[in-house]
């Protein structure tokens, strides 16, 4: 019953190729390119006929009165002249790989690891949040999770009967299409090291803590094997997410979105299936970005998401109280109440530019979690990124959504603004892998409201 009909919701929200007229005289002459057209009424067939005389439509989404289509530079000039069009734009490239990785290899009495501390989930050795993010569904829209996903969560806290992927966009000729399965059979990792932040994961056996262990996991796979995609996949993922929401699938219960990922230009399709689900009821978190003082990424800038810097503790790779350098990441105790004088802002995080809105930060330099080098070997690595620091965003929300299913975008962002700890610019000397101590420096720009922690979100919750 349940596959049966989410094949029916697809095929509402995502409407093939195979289904559309050919093009008649097609705009010859010049790299063909794929576009992204946002309509001001619904894609009729007269529309989409008149449509693909300027080159071939590929996709239509239903739902936010979209298609995606195939043309040159001047059918997409003469395209945004049509009287039907609101916005036409290439569909633009989006990116989640993180910035740096270093192999870890001792991960002993790892129960509470430095990120899930500096949120305020967990102290070394015991959770101290008593909301747990149960009866909230997280949609991560990646790159879906590695064949072995089964060895770091439970079965239980994975929609697989709701896990989907979305192939195609950019360059590709075809329409994009939905592969059964290709969500859990991804080899790039980033996707699993997403969701681990919000679950937690199983190391050999031993529990670590995430910021929402018993939220629902959605792998929803946007992003290809390499971590990159485009603006169309992702509007895709997005639509299916929101129809989920707004079908009733998922009942009444509350969903979060997660996008660790961005690129430099807002897609005016992707804009409006963000706004789509928003209006649906949907809490959407992303990524601000990891091209420092060049800007954040979008979607991530775009107002009405929930944008993530990447914080970094400055007890990074230093000896704590047992003298060791090398379990900093577990062992040692990140002060109590969080200080901001205790963090700093990664350099590779992106600045917020005019125009641009950045809203809180949080942990996203050196996080542990599943990462894999080869097919079907676990193992764990250090990751940093924007895209380390959004899942623990995702997680809080979680864990505001279940004291309050009733809250909404905005108000989650207002009380997530309201109870970030204050950052002023600054520099810290930090600690690297290798010994070395390197000064890093931010601005007011890099900061948004704050340094976001889990226990004052919920204190200010409704």
């Amino acid at each position: 019953m349940v596959k049966s009909a989410l094949s029916a919701l697809a095929l509402a929200c995502l409407v093939s190729a195979s289904t559309l007229p050919a093009p008649a005289h097609a705009a010859s002459g010049g790299k063909q390119i794929r576009v992204n057209v946002l309509l001001d009424t619904s894609p009729s067939a007269a529309v989409l006929a008149d449509l693909g005389t300027y080159g071939a439509v590929r996709d239509v989404l239903v739902g936010i009165d979209a298609v995606s289509m195939r043309t040159t530079a001047s059918g997409l000039d003469a395209i945004r002249n049509l009287p039907y069009v609101l916005a036409a734009n290439p569909d633009a490239e989006r990116h989640g790989s993180p910035v740096d990785t270093v192999s870890a290899t001792n991960f002993l009495n790892g129960v509470s690891t430095w990120d899930q501390d500096a949120v305020d989930v967990t102290n070394p050795g015991v959770r101290t949040m008593p909301y747990n993010g149960d009866g909230v569904y997280v949609a991560v829209l990646d790159t879906g999770l590695l064949d072995t996903w089964r060895q770091y969560f439970p079965q239980e806290r994975i929609a697989s009967e709701f896990a989907t992927a979305f192939n195609g966009g950019g360059g590709e000729n075809g329409n994009v299409s939905s592969p059964p399965n290709k969500w859990e059979h991804d080899q790039n990792s980033h996707g699993t090291h997403v969701t681990s932040s919000i679950l937690g994961y199983s190391l050999g056996g031993v529990p670590v803590n995430g910021t929402a262990p018993l939220a629902t996991v959605i792998p929803v796979k946007v992003l290809n094997q390499n971590g990159s995609g485009w603006s169309s996949v992702v509007a895709a993922g997005i639509v299916y997410v929101a129809d989920l929401k707004a079908s009733g699938a998922l009942g009444d219960a509350p969903v979060v979105i997660n996008m660790s990922l961005g690129g430099s230009v807002l897609d005016a399709v992707e804009k409006a299936a963000i706004d789509y689900a928003i209006g649906e009821g949907v809490v959407i978190v992303a990524s601000a970005g990891n091209s420092g003082t060049s800007g954040m990424g979008y979607p991530g800038a775009y107002a009405p998401v929930i944008s993530v810097a990447a914080s970094g503790w400055n007890g990074q790779w230093q000896p704590g109280a047992d003298g060791n350098p090398g379990n900093w990441w577990n062992a040692d105790d990140v002060a109590d109440p969080t200080a901001a004088l205790d963090f700093h802002i990664a350099d590779f995080s992106s600045r917020e530019l005019a125009g641009q809105d950045l809203d809180v930060a949080a942990p996203g330099s050196w996080v542990v979690g599943p990462y894999q080098t080869q097919s079907g070997k676990t193992s764990f690595f250090y990751l940093s990124g924007t895209s380390m620091a959004s899942p623990h965003v995702a997680g809080i929300a979680a864990l505001m959504l279940q004291k309050n299913p009733a809250l909404d975008q905005a108000a989650i962002e207002v009380i997530l603004e309201d109870a970030a700890i204050p950052m002023l610019a600054g520099c810290a000397d930090l600690a690297q892998p290798g010994g070395a101590v390197v000064e890093t420096c931010w601005g007011d720009d890099a900061t948004g409201e704050g340094l976001i922690t889990a226990d004052a979100a919920i204190d200010l919750t409704p």
